[in-house]
Parts: structure tokens; C-alpha cells; sequence
């Protein structure tokens, strides 16, 4: 594991152990490619944090500033080491809680783009996007990205995010969510 591209490119990344699922160097960069421009000066949200490799890339290639949240103690220490060994933990901020708490607390941040990679098989990721539907941190033009295996799919009836695109790298599934909006009638 590795950041791919930007000020921290090439730098190895920690593992956060077995109780975390990585992304691959493929699926991570498949997905910077397709966010292209819109990462710079964002405001990145990574739930199920893991090592922090999504927010730790968002960063290296130029994000305002990205937020961890995770609850497992092997994983919070890696995304500090990661985020030593990249000299990105000042635009750093990481919340040691369970991603459903902190999604319920009330907050006026918003997020241009929130990674949500939570344990498999769980309907977690279902949980999480039902939870940021009724959520004010999503930034008006954000978007919530899941990763999850092509399996657990299962279309989400959701009054306020919509489905607008998915990408499958093997055993990876990537949907990606919008604000829904109403469009103007004639």
C-alpha cells in the first residue's frame, strides 16, 4: 500500500492489520482518476477510516483537509504513523468513535467527498448511506463513494442521494452517490 500521486507520492503506507480491509493501489487509483480535479481543496470525509489511505491520497493530491473516523485502536495508530511518515497530519483531523455515533452528532462541516469503506457483508455500507441521506454533511455538490463486493449490492431507495455511477475492479465495487435534486419544470 502506497500513495500514488501528489506531495506524498510514493511513500509507503501501514498497514492497519486484519481487522481493516485496504484498497488496492489499482481500485485507489482508478478511483483518483475518476475524481480528478474535484479532490483539490475538498473536504474529505474517510468513515471506516482503515490505515487512511483514501483521505491520506486525498491529501497528497491537494484535498483542503480529510477527517478519519475509526474505532479500532491497530488502525488509529497506523493512520497517525501514515500520516507522520507523509507530513500530511496538519490539514489532518482523526476521531476515534464508531461511524454511526459520529454521523448521528450534529454538526455544521460539510463534505465535498465521503469514503465509505466499512467491513464487508454487514450491510454496513446500506446503514451508512441510508444514515448520510438525512445527513447535513454532505456538501451541496458532494459526492459519497462505497466500496463495497459486487455481492452486497442492492439498490437503496433514498429520498435525498441518488446512484449515479458504479465501477467494478474485481472483487471491488465503487457506487458513487449524489445530492438529489429536483430539476426545474417547464
Amino acid at each position: 500500500m502506497r500513495v500514488i500521486s501528489g506531495n506524498a507520492k510514493g511513500r509507503t503506507l501501514q498497514a492497519a492489520g486484519a481487522a481493516t480491509r485496504p484498497i488496492t493501489d489499482r481500485v485507489k487509483e482508478n478511483l483518483f482518476n475518476i475524481l480528478g480535479a474535484r479532490i483539490v481543496d475538498a473536504n474529505v470525509l474517510d468513515l471506516f477510516a482503515g490505515a487512511g489511505s483514501v483521505g491520506i491520497e486525498a491529501l497528497s493530491r491537494g484535498a483542503r483537509s480529510a477527517t478519519f473516523v475509526e474505532r479500532d485502536h491497530r488502525a488509529l495508530n497506523a493512520i497517525r504513523a501514515n500520516l507522520r511518515a507523509t507530513q500530511l497530519a496538519d490539514r489532518a483531523s482523526i476521531v476515534r468513535d464508531d461511524v454511526f455515533k459520529f454521523l448521528r452528532r450534529a454538526t455544521t462541516e460539510t463534505f465535498d467527498v465521503i469514503y465509505v469503506a466499512p467491513p464487508q457483508y454487514k450491510g454496513l455500507w446500506a446503514e451508512t448511506l441510508r444514515a448520510l441521506d438525512g445527513s447535513a454533511l454532505v456538501a451541496e455538490h458532494g459526492i459519497v463513494i462505497a466500496q463495497i463486493h459486487p455481492k452486497e449490492y442492492n439498490e437503496l431507495a433514498l429520498a435525498n442521494l441518488e446512484l449515479f455511477d458504479q465501477r467494478k475492479y474485481g472483487s471491488t465495487l465503487l457506487c458513487f452517490y449524489r445530492r438529489r435534486f429536483d430539476l426545474p419544470t417547464a
